[in-house]
């Protein structure tokens, strides 16, 4: 069956006195749980210039690992996750509403990974990222809802162009501002072996692909790689909050699928 190490870190940074990263989990109790709910991670970063970033990354986070735990089981991951983060988008706009936060403007972004038997469903909002480190190579699972990451798309900039802009962290996406809200998700199918780091961008500002996949490949503990990554990217700027949960899938369980619901395929 799927069995995972998991690790988190999350560092202030050099410059500020608050932390507006949020991260959380939900771990299966049982085996029976590991396949009608499976495990979720997640990692929120709260909008620096707005008001309470730390509410909303942590409203986004809660919300989100609350209702995965509820859910029926054995519902599709890839249609559960979209719909808990327009949840979790809607807690965060509604804590705008309420009179102790009148007044007040928040939005976070948010990236969450869910596994169940051989399976990983990312879906994300805004420039938090998630990477798959395979083989000792990392690569982007996600992709930044930012301006700069667009005008790429558009061939208005280049790859290279983008760490020296200056308008690099402006979100054209993030959970808070709107009613509703359109995330990403993408499914990954696990191999043993394979690390999954989720970060925000006080992270990955600093860090390249293959400094990440490095450290990620070690054979170390998944909260080992965590706290490395984390004082890493702090040692080489430390401007921002930075955050990191890191999982390590120890073996999988391959099924095949049949309307929607999973098999166990012969031995």
């Amino acid at each position: 069956m799927l069995d995972v190490q998991f690790g988190q870190a999350s560092d202030f940074g050099k410059v500020r006195t608050n932390n507006e990263d949020a991260m959380g989990s939900f771990v299966p109790s049982s085996r029976h749980q590991a396949r009608s709910h499976g495990f979720l991670f997640a990692v929120a970063d709260g909008v620096g210039g707005m008001d309470l970033g730390e509410v909303a990354s942590a409203t986004a986070v809660s919300v989100l690992t609350d209702e995965f735990a509820k859910a029926q089981a054995d519902t599709m991951l890839i249609s559960l996750l979209p719909r808990l983060i327009q949840h979790a988008n809607a807690a965060v706009h509604d804590k705008t509403l309420v009179n102790e936060y009148r007044g007040k403007r928040m939005a976070t972004t948010l990236v969450a990974c869910a596994l169940r038997y051989d399976q990983a469903i990312v879906s994300h909002v805004g420039d938090s990222r998630c990477y798959l480190v395979r083989n000792g190579k990392a690569r982007q699972v996600t992709q930044d809802h930012t301006l700069v990451n667009e005008q790429r798309k558009m061939g208005l900039i280049s790859a290279e162009e983008i760490p020296d802009s200056d308008s690099r962290h402006v979100l054209i996406r993030s959970l808070g501002p709107e009613m509703f809200v359109a995330p990403d998700t993408t499914a990954v199918t696990l191999q043993t072996g394979d690390v999954l780091v989720l970060c925000t961008d006080g992270l990955h500002d600093e860090m390249s692909e293959i400094m990440i996949a490095e450290i990620a490949s070690q054979k170390k503990s998944a909260e080992e790689i965590a706290r490395e990554l984390v004082a890493k990217a702090v040692e080489i700027d430390g401007g921002d909050n930075t955050t990191a949960q890191v999982i390590r899938v120890r073996s999988v369980e391959q099924v095949g699928m049949y309307r929607g619901r999973p098999y166990r395929l012969p031995a």
